[in-house]
């Protein structure tokens, strides 16, 4: 009773300035034009097949990483959770320590609460460089969640909320992505490619409950990683030619 009582006095405000604020979901300065690779922090992740300089690629925090095995330097986007640039925990400082000396294109900052000119000193003090910065906040991201999968997530708690990587996914879908190729995002793994502690994944049964949704909505989402694909049951990814047209249409729908 105590729990529903609380989860209550936060959903009403909430709600209340969700609809007054009329927030427009994060968008890139272009569309994308082709497929987008998101690559996560699982520690078992595979190169597309047929990755080449037609297809953009977003990183989750600290997984570009990833991207070093792949004769990559740097991702086109970097969606970053508010905690990696000042956290004390673990997951935070080990994300700090694989990007220090390290860029991205555009960086996207989830739920940064303090202000650009701090963002920025935090980057700084991490050696983190990028060609642009966005701050994203809480609404902008239920927005996102809202508009691709048509669910209100209010995210009143951190059982209900969506980890970074399945907001990546959204954000390429809402920016005009023709195929969306995760790599290195396992809902049932555990651990990271950055660090050797084996933590415990957060957003697990809403990560695979938003996955099954996209797909049933029709939009082309794969895996690079046959081990996913076999246990979440998302399509493997075998190229741009073998994309369906139909489900192409989904996602060029998002943002009208």
């Amino acid at each position: 009773m105590l729990k529903m009582f609380s989860a209550a006095r936060k959903y009403i405000p909430r709600r209340i300035k969700y609809l007054l604020r009329k927030p427009t979901p994060p968008a890139t300065a272009a569309p994308f034009a082709g497929p987008v690779v998101v690559v996560g922090s699982a520690p078992k992740s595979h190169k597309p097949i047929g990755l080449d300089a037609t297809y953009r690629i977003i990183s989750v925090n600290a997984s570009q990483l990833a991207l070093q095995s792949w004769d990559i330097d740097a991702p086109d986007i970097t969606l970053m959770g508010y905690n990696e640039i000042e956290g004390t925990n673990t997951s935070a400082v080990e994300v700090r320590r694989v990007l220090a000396g390290k860029r991205t294109g555009a960086l996207y900052v989830l739920a940064w609460r303090h202000g650009r000119e701090r963002l920025e000193a935090g980057l700084k003090a991490i050696g983190y460089g990028c060609n642009e910065a966005h701050i994203v906040d809480r609404y902008q991201r239920i927005a996102l969640l809202h508009k691709v999968s048509g669910r209100l997530n209010l995210e009143l708690d951190a059982e209900t909320k969506c980890s970074n990587g399945i907001i990546a996914v959204l954000f390429a879908l809402y920016n005009g992505a023709t195929a969306v190729i995760i790599s290195g995002i396992n809902p049932h793994s555990a651990g990271h490619v950055y660090n050797g502690v084996n933590l415990a994944r957060k957003h697990v049964r809403m990560d695979a409950e938003t996955l099954a949704r996209l797909v049933s909505l029709g939009y082309p989402i794969y895996t690079a990683d046959p081990q996913v694909s076999e246990e979440i049951g998302l399509p493997l990814w075998q190229g741009d030619d073998h994309v369906d047209s139909k489900t192409k249409i989904a996602s060029e729908r998002v943002r009208t």
